[in-house]
Order: C-alpha cells, then structure tokens, then sequence
C-alpha cells in the first residue's frame, strides 16, 4: 500500500553517513543515484510538488503527469486533496526503484526501450499502478502487453529472460499470466524445432523409401542449454509443459542430466563415487529440492536417460536424505534396465554413522527385488505375447545372466567388509532365481572371500552360506579349487568330490569302443539335457514344450494323412484282386465244361457237331454274365 507521509526536510548529512551500517549507507546511495538520474530528465525550470519514495529510492516529481497515466497516484491525491500531499511512499513495488523510474519516465512522455529484461517489470509496474486504458490511451500496460504478445513469445530466449525476471516478481507475474504465457511459447518453439529438425533429418534409401537418418545430428534440442539457467520451481513448470505438448523423452531426458549437472556438481561426491569431498549437510535444502524436482520429471520410457545419471540421483538422495517416494522411484527405474547397469554404479556409498557397511546393502537389495519382480511380472503375460518365439532365450533370460553375473562381482567386491552381517550377504545372493546362475563360479569366489574374511564365522553358518552354490555347475577349475578349500565345510568338500568323480566317469565312458557309446551317450544326452533345463527359466521351458508339442501335432497331422493314402490303395487293391479272382475263375470253368462231352466224343474233328455248337453258346452266355456282374 502507498503511504502518505507530510513534507519535510530531505537534505542529508553526508559526511554523517559513513557512520552508519552496510545497509543504511546503501540505501542512501540508492536514493542519491536516482536523484541523479531523475534530475536528468524531469522538468528543472518547474518545481517538484511531490516525492515519491521506492524502496530506500526518492523522486522529486510533478502531480500532473503522474496522476494523467497513473490510477493510483491519481486516488491518493484524490483522496487527501484538502491536505498538501508533499510525499507518497510506495510499498512493495515490483521492480523496485529502476522500475519505477521507467514508469516515471513513461509518464513524461519519455522515451525508452522495452527489452525483455524490462518487459516482466514494467507489465507488473503498470499493474501496481494502474497504469492501464482507462485512465490513459496507449498506456504503460498495454505497451508492455503489445511487446510480451508480438516480440518475446515469437522467440526462445527472449520466453526464458522474462521467466528469469519473473522469478523476483511472483506471485504477480503469475497472476498477470507472464510466466504461463512464456511457458507455453517455449514448450511451443521447442516441439516445433523438434518437427522441423525430424523433418530434415528424412530422406529416401537406395530402393526409395522415405526414412529418417538417425546417424544425422539432432539440432533441435539447441534449447537445452538455454533452460538451465531457469530457477527449480519454474524449470519444473516448462519441462511439464513439454511433455504435454510432445517433446521427445530423449530430448527431455537430457535437459534434466545438463540441468542436474549443473546444479549438483558442486558436490563431486554425487556423482564420482570414490570422491572424499566433505558435504555440509546443514545447506542442502536447495539440492534436495533439485533432486526430488528431476526425479518426478523423469520420462516413463526406459533409456529416456543414462542409468549412470539414475545412480547418481539415487547417490544424492541418499545422501541427502530425499524422500523414501523419491528414492523407491529411483530404485524401480534402476530395477528395470539393471541388466546395462556396472559394478562401479552398484558400489553406492554408505552415508551413514561409521560403525555400518562401506557400501549401502540394503538399497541394492532393493533394486535386486525390483529387477526380479519385474522378471516374474513379464512370465505371468499372455502366452501370445511372449512364449511365441524362434530364439532359444528371450531377452529377459538374458537379462538375467547379466545381472546375476554383476551380483556375483558385487558379492566378491563388498565380502571383505568385516561390519557386513551374514544375513545381508546371504539375502543379495538369494535375491535372483535359481535358474538365473548358468555357471556358479561367480558366486562361489565371492563366498569364498567372505569366508576369508569371516574367519570366526561358526560351521553352521559356513553350511548355510554354501547351500547357496550349486557344485554340479562348478567348472572343472573351480571344482578342484573347491576339493582342496581347506575353508569349506567337510559335507561341500564331500559334494564336491563327488560331482568330479561323476564327471570323470562320464568322460571315461565317451572315450569306449562304438558298441558301448550308444547307452553312455544317451546316459550323457540325459544329463546333459537335465542340466539345461535346470539352466533355463519355467519362461523357457514352457516355449521348448509348446515348440515340442506343436512338431508333434504336425507329424501326427501327417502320420493321419499317410493312413488315409494307405487305406484308400488297400481298398483299390481288394477291388483289383476281386476282378481278377473271377476273371480267371471263369475261364478255366469254361475250359473244363469245354473239355466235357454230354452225347460222347465225335468221331470227326472237322465236322460242327451240335455238342460244340452248344459250348460256343454256353461260353458266350457266360461271358455276358461276367460282364454284367462286372
């Protein structure tokens, strides 16, 4: 509110001054520099009627054009007209006195330019001052207006200078719709860059096909480096914005690791994991916010950034004791491309009190139970979906080979640790599947050097941590290192001979005569076979057996189709025996009534006597019956 002070003496001892505090002596410095100013350009010949006071700042100025273009200063002299209104102090004034001196400036109808690190000022100004149409034409608001509408959101980097005023002019910016406006104007000009850039990023192939190059550089995410000068709060706003609007998760993805970079390297421990720099935990408030800010800001999509970037977040907000929403979303997004991760991403530091593990356990344990819900989540799709397939493993199985061999590296790496409890040992290992070890060599160093370094550790706890290897899939190397590991249990030594002997049994059958190699193979087959499938998840499983039981149905689809063949020909061949059969039946009973005489034998061969007129009459009668039977 503006407040109405009565006249008098504004001359000040200078040579006073110098006695006073940092803060006082700036504030008469203040106001000495605009008195300056303001002598420059207002009316010397006429006297000043009024003073005007902004924030440590003072005007001697004139009534008349103030109140012209100025609602405000119009009711305060309106209301104490009777009184001789000799000084008015204007509280809270955005922009403070530099801005009100352009206002004032405007009011005697002074020139001056409209920039866009005076346009945030001089909307917010006007607005205090009421500087609009009504109480003037072409008014101080409505200039400012014009300029933010047809200069500053057609063009970027002017949108992020007015959002970098408007950070010390909230919430009336806000208000008045400048930070919104700009917003939207640079999530606008960012997706059309985008468009644009995909646009020339096309071209047509050696058979001419249109697609886009994606060797060719990118140059519309230009604008990532501009956005990192915006404060946390307003950075938040744009890259919410963006999204809406379409903007690739590549591109967002990485203005939040340049954003980060920038505000968080200056604690190197964050994101160098063998850095030693001090953190004074009592002036993080800022990149806690800054933390938890681009956490909630991450694209959905994976790889929409590095995973190293994900663990240097989760760095931070363990470090800085972000909120446990933070750091599960951390921990989940980690768990789902875990398998591209590296043992120096997983080796977190332990920001805790001294007597506990260098490296924090518990939150790779949880990211371990993230990585294998996600596994169990993708088993349980349609058949359709995922079983449908020609390779022998599906990329989740894969996924878990790598894993389980970074496991086995991060076991080896924290079992030297004397503080770490066999409990957490034991809970990382068994974290992943069983089927997701191919080979136990891995996990068998790593146990072997925490019995190294538990050297007390009593004989029920070393049986319980070797349950967890598999010595049948030990290599032939390992095994005879496990045969002779004096630090073994005796029962794992036991097991361990006896593998070996089951292996050099098996390579002593292989190597007999060809007349014994048919049931030691197929002794072999089985073991073999047992031992993949022991190897391969129930996802695997599942497809080998539908795979079988599809080739099955194939091949009795066509054991089916040659039966029906075979029965068709056995019915022509019955048919074909059936016709011949009388065929021949016929002629020789023709031949025998031929070869009988009914009267007696003929004395003369070459007379016709009826008896063989008759047979020819007998046979020709026959023969129409066969035919007709036929």
């Amino acid at each position: 509110m503006a407040k109405v002070v009565k006249q008098r003496d504004t001359i000040y001892n200078w040579d006073s001054c110098l006695s006073m505090d940092k803060q006082q002596h700036h504030q008469l410095s203040l106001a000495k520099s605009s008195r300056q100013r303001c002598n420059e350009w207002i009316f010397r010949d006429v006297k000043s009627d009024i003073t005007i006071e902004v924030n440590g700042g003072t005007f001697a100025l004139h009534k008349f054009p103030l109140v012209s273009r100025s609602g405000r200063i119009r009711k305060l002299v309106a209301e104490h007209r009777d009184s001789d209104i000799s000084r008015v102090e204007l509280l809270n004034l955005p922009g403070g006195a530099e801005t009100f001196e352009l206002a004032a400036k405007f009011c005697y109808g002074i020139n001056f330019e409209i920039t866009s690190s005076n346009v945030a000022q001089l909307c917010c100004v006007s607005d205090y001052l009421e500087m609009t149409e009504e109480f003037s034409k072409d008014n101080l608001g409505s200039r400012a207006e014009e300029y933010l509408e047809s200069i500053v959101c057609k063009n970027l980097e002017m949108c992020v200078e007015v959002l970098q005023q408007c950070e010390n002019l909230l919430p009336l910016a806000d208000e008045l719709k400048i930070v919104s406006r700009c917003i939207d104007a640079i999530a606008s000009k960012a997706c059309a860059e985008q468009i644009a850039s995909s646009f020339s990023r096309l071209e047509y192939s050696s058979s001419g096909r249109l697609h886009m190059n994606r060797q060719a550089k990118c140059d519309g995410d230009w604008w990532i480096e501009d956005l990192s000068v915006i404060r946390i709060d307003l950075y938040q706003r744009v890259m919410t914005a963006m999204k809406c609007r379409g903007v690739r998760p590549e591109s967002i993805g990485a203005s939040l690791v340049n954003y980060a970079q920038k505000e968080l390297t200056k604690k190197s421990s964050l994101w160098n994991p063998s850095g030693h720099t001090k953190i004074d935990l009592l002036s993080t408030d800022h990149e806690r916010l800054v933390v938890e800010t681009i956490v909630s800001l991450l694209p959905v999509e994976k790889l929409a950034v590095p995973i190293t970037f994900l663990f240097g977040l989760l760095r931070s907000a363990v470090m800085l004791d972000c909120s446990i929403a933070c750091r599960l979303d951390l921990e989940r997004r980690i768990g789902s491309q875990l398998d591209i991760a590296t043992l120096d991403d997983l080796l977190i530091p332990s920001f805790r009190h001294a007597g506990d593990t260098l490296f924090d356990v518990d939150t790779v344990q949880r990211i371990l139970v993230n990585f294998s819900q996600q596994d169990d989540s993708e088993d349980d799709m349609d058949d359709a979906s995922v079983f449908e397939s020609d390779s022998p493993h599906s990329p989740s199985q894969g996924a878990l080979f790598k894993v389980s061999k970074l496991v086995d590296n991060y076991l080896a790496e924290i079992a030297p640790d004397a503080n770490l409890k066999l409990a957490k040992f034991m809970a990382i290992a068994e974290t992943l599947p069983t089927h997701a070890r191919t080979i136990h060599d891995g996990l068998y160093r790593a146990i072997d050097i925490y019995l190294k370094a538990h050297q007390g550790l009593p004989d029920a706890d070393k049986k319980k941590l070797c349950k967890l290897i598999d010595f049948q899939k030990l290599s032939q190397e390992a095994g005879a290192h496990a045969a002779q590991n004096e630090r073994l249990p005796l029962q794992s030594i036991v097991q361990v001979l006896y593998f070996e002997q089951l292996r050099l049994r098996n390579a002593l059958c292989c190597s007999y005569a060809d007349d014994d190699r048919k049931p030691v193979n197929h002794q072999s087959w089985r073991i073999s076979s047992s031992a993949l499938s022991a190897a391969m998840s129930p996802k695997d499983n599942y497809a080998s057996l539908r795979r079988e039981n599809r080739e099955l149905k194939l091949e009795l689809a066509r054991m089916r189709m040659r039966l029906n063949d075979l029965e068709k020909e056995h019915v022509c061949m019955k048919r074909d025996m059936a016709k011949s059969s009388s065929r021949k039946f016929m002629s020789s009973f023709t031949k025998k009534i031929g070869g009988l005489s009914l009267f007696g034998h003929s004395s003369s061969r070459g007379s016709s006597s009826p008896s063989r007129q008759s047979y020819r009459t007998a046979s020709k009668v026959i023969e129409r019956t066969c035919a007709s039977t036929d």
